[in-house]
């Protein structure tokens, strides 16, 4: 941001810890601007409380504590749900599906306090600073976007609890020396990322791990457990309807419980670099296999396969930031269209780390006993495949024939 951008207020997306609490005071000394913090609950696990009594302490008029965690579920994580997204095979996108709805929600916010600025503590160097700001001038053009860590000369962790202690910001004993790596949570999934995670020819030692017991010491007995669909979206949990918060709470603690959704990943930044991160993602886990399961005998084999031609792109719109671009809102439709029948019940087997369709029942269902049996039926005649085949091998035959006449092979 330009130097001589005059700004007077500011909603910045505060966490409570020292990073925030630095920029919290910055903004008002670099900026001389009022500052408005947001804390949003996103179901991270935290006590949002000392958010409320450090930004009061520190002399902040508006704060904002929102419990987001419904929102977040129904109108963010079960449309890419829907999608069955999976970034580069593996990530289940438990950042970049956050990020969106904090956009929004400073966005509101700033329109609610007549700020003419938001801030975030991102880094220069990875995706979230893209993911924020996109989310917010896609909803707002006009809003200014402050990124300190792209402005400011407090480039170390020395210089942060400096700077801290100048301005009389409490420094808690365990923020003084260098943690280990960085988290980042949410209903959805934790993430760790940096220092001790950066070499990726180590594993991660298990004190990383969070939110899931490792699989070898998960129960040695299966659990079984059978979740319910609605046009693609779970609604139950073994008969017991749940709102969608409280039906991923629970799958967690089932997921937690057998080891479930652990993932070491080196993954692609949108900027270009690499970087490796240690998720966990106990109840998505389990909830993307049984949108397969249930998928797999409601959809046709046309929209099936189209929807996984089109998950990359949507997948990568995701981890890019652009969730409110034409694009993303494009495949959401073609993608919301595809679940008017995926509606039924799928029955999971947890065990030690896997999360495995064993059981799919729906009244919308395609399958069809009395065409795929062994043994004998009155719905298929056999020898109707024979034109089939000769029809689809037409093309091969061609290209086989002119091989032969021109005498080569490629």
């Amino acid at each position: 941001m330009p130097s001589n951008t005059k700004i007077k207020k500011v909603v910045l997306a505060y966490s409570g810890g020292l990073d925030t609490s630095v920029i919290m005071k910055w903004l008002e000394d670099h900026y001389q601007a009022e500052v408005v913090t947001f804390t949003a609950d996103l179901g991270q696990g935290e006590e949002l409380g000392p958010a409320r009594e450090k930004a009061k302490a520190a002399g902040i008029k508006e704060i904002y504590i929102d419990d987001l965690r419904e929102e977040f579920v129904r109108d963010f994580v079960f449309p890419m749900v829907r999608a069955n997204a999976v970034y580069e095979g593996e990530y289940l996108l438990g950042t970049s599906i956050a990020r969106p709805l904090i956009s929004k929600r400073l966005v509101e916010i700033a329109h609610e306090t007549g700020a003419d600025a938001v801030a975030h503590g991102a880094t220069g160097k990875g995706n979230d600073q893209i993911r924020f700001e996109l989310g917010v001038y896609a909803l707002d053009p006009d809003l200014q976007v402050i990124a300190p860590w792209r402005e400011w000369d407090l480039g170390s962790r020395t210089s942060l609890i400096e700077y801290a202690e100048s301005k009389g910001i409490e420094v808690p004993s365990d923020k003084r020396g260098e943690a280990p790596f960085s988290v980042d949570a949410n209903l959805w999934h934790t993430s760790s990322e940096g220092k001790a995670l950066e070499d990726p020819a180590e594993e991660a030692a298990e004190s990383v791990y969070q939110r899931t017991v490792s699989p070898e010491q998960a129960p040695d007995v299966a659990e079984y457990i059978t979740i319910g669909f609605e046009r693609g979206d779970a609604v139950s949990i073994n008969g017991e309807a749940l709102s969608p918060a409280t039906l991923l709470t629970q799958l967690n603690a089932l997921g937690r419980r057998h080891g479930i959704g652990r993932l070491d990943l080196v993954e692609n930044r949108f900027i270009g670099m690499k970087s490796r991160g240690i998720y966990e993602t106990p109840g998505g886990t389990i909830l993307m296999a049984a949108h397969r399961g249930i998928e797999q005998i409601t959809l046709d084999r046309g929209a099936s396969h189209l929807k996984d031609e089109l998950m990359p792109k949507y997948a990568h719109l995701v981890y890019e930031g652009y969730w409110f671009s034409p694009e993303r809102e494009m495949l959401q439709a073609a993608i919301d269209a595809s679940q008017t029948h995926v509606t039924g019940e799928v029955r999971m087997k947890l065990y030690k780390g896997n999360a495995t369709t064993v059981g799919r029942t729906s009244e919308h269902s395609l399958y069809s006993l009395e065409h795929v049996t062994f043994e004998d039926d009155d719905v298929y005649d056999q020898t109707d495949a024979e034109g089939f085949i000769k029809l689809n091998a037409l093309r091969l035959q061609l290209m086989a024939r002119r091989k032969r006449r021109l005498g080569h092979n490629d």
